[in-house]
């Protein structure tokens, strides 16, 4: 995982992202056990209690669970991970929507420009 930290959010907000993102794309497979907390926070370059945090509100979301004296494991619950992706696909679209829309686009030449980029006009 890639840990590049910004100071826009705090950041146990910013881990609790990357781990999503590795979830939704598939990095993070599901039931596969994560490192521990200590591991992770020294990977990640902070303090454990900061990782600690995350990977509650995590487990509170219902993307990881916790087996007693085994660690931390991704959710196998296929719902659980569709609707990530779901709900990241949708920022994603409506970051891209906002931007182009602040550039002059509308609906039909931001479609017609997706098209386009799709049949290999652009380059």
């Amino acid at each position: 995982m890639k840990w590049n930290f910004t100071d826009d959010l705090p950041i146990y907000q910013q881990i609790m992202d990357v781990i999503r993102q590795g979830i939704a794309s598939g990095e993070l497979m599901a039931g596969e056990r994560l490192p521990s907390v200590r591991e992770l926070a020294l990977e990640a370059e902070v303090n454990p209690n900061t990782m600690q945090k995350a990977l509650a509100e995590l487990e509170r979301e219902g993307l990881l669970y916790s087996k007693r004296t085994s660690g931390r494991f991704v959710s196998e619950t296929q719902e659980v991970r569709n609707a990530l992706k779901k709900e990241l696909a949708d920022g994603y679209v409506s970051d891209f929507l906002e931007k182009m829309e602040k550039l002059g686009y509308g609906k039909k030449e931001i479609i017609a420009l997706i098209q386009e980029r799709e049949d290999g006009k652009w380059s």
